[in-house]
């Protein structure tokens, strides 16, 4: 039988830990070289020039779109429409909008003032 080349605890613990952290300085290596080389990483279009206009025909410019309000987005408000009609709600969502709830605030003011 071979003998073993060091019996001292140190020793094989700073082998050991030389050789995780070589195998993760690998790997995170190969991670930067996969978002340098990612395939799925969208290409810049390339800029086109936009044909020229002639001058002598005044077109009218577009009107400016309306400001979008804050609140709930489009996809939030399909969302929330989708669920009531898979609940077998019919008809049609009127309006959605958040209301102010305050039962967790509330409850851990309760639970304070009834300890003391």
């Amino acid at each position: 039988m071979s003998h073993p080349v060091t019996t001292n605890p140190l020793i094989i613990m700073l082998i050991n830990m030389t050789v995780v952290f070589l195998v993760l300085i690998a790997l995170g290596v190969v991670i930067n070289l996969i978002h340098y080389i990612d395939p799925t990483k969208p290409k810049a279009a390339p800029e086109e020039a936009a044909p020229a206009k002639p001058e002598t025909v005044s077109e009218p410019e577009p009107a400016a779109a309306a400001p979008v309000e804050e609140g709930i987005s489009p996809e939030v408000v399909a969302v929330i429409a989708a669920a009531v009609a898979s609940m077998g709600c019919a008809g049609t969502v009127k309006a959605i909008r958040p209301i102010e709830r305050n039962n967790w605030k509330n409850s851990g003011r309760n639970a304070i003032q009834s300890r003391g």
